[in-house]
């Protein structure tokens, strides 16, 4: 991988490891988006809009995380990759299930994918910190902290007791 020039004092191995995580991070935040956004387009039922607004909150929230990743990519001398081919590629995701209607349907995909990108997210957290990077260490943690708060609000649809 050639990186760009920069300034930063991170050796090239360690920029060269985070920038790796971050990409598989970046591709599946971007596929968490499309996961939230179908789900928000297609949602029937009874809790209709409130999961319509809850899905399109997650969708939101994640079009934060993959930027970033992005934005760390491109401070370590990486080129951030977001484009429909790479993500399709690298995500880690199952295909979001086409033909679901039912709120309680989509609240199963929708976690489903944000409990795998919290998963791979954790284990980001423990390599880049291994690595010694402490900075995209942090920035795991942060995006960690939203993924597991919106998994939270969207499980909680599945809660009755």
């Amino acid at each position: 991988m050639a990186l760009y020039p920069t300034r930063n004092t991170l050796p090239e191995e360690i920029r060269v490891q985070s920038i790796n995580l971050l990409g598989q991070s970046l591709a599946t935040a971007i596929d968490v988006q499309r996961h939230a956004k179908q789900a928000h387009w297609n949602v029937h039922g009874p809790n209709f809009i409130a999961l319509h607004l809850l899905f399109d909150e997650v969708h939101g929230a994640s079009l934060e995380w993959a930027d970033l990743c992005a934005e760390r990519i491109v401070a370590l001398g990486g080129t951030a990759d977001g484009r429909v081919e790479q993500v399709a590629r690298t995500t880690p995701l199952n295909p979001y299930p086409l033909q679901v209607k039912d709120g309680a349907e989509h609240v199963f995909a929708l976690a489903a994918a944000l409990a795998a990108f919290g998963e791979q997210v954790r284990i980001a957290i423990k390599a880049s910190a291994d690595f010694d990077d402490p900075t995209t260490s942090d920035l795991f943690t942060e995006i960690s902290r939203g993924v597991d708060e919106y998994l939270w609000k969207v499980e909680a649809h599945h809660r009755s007791n």
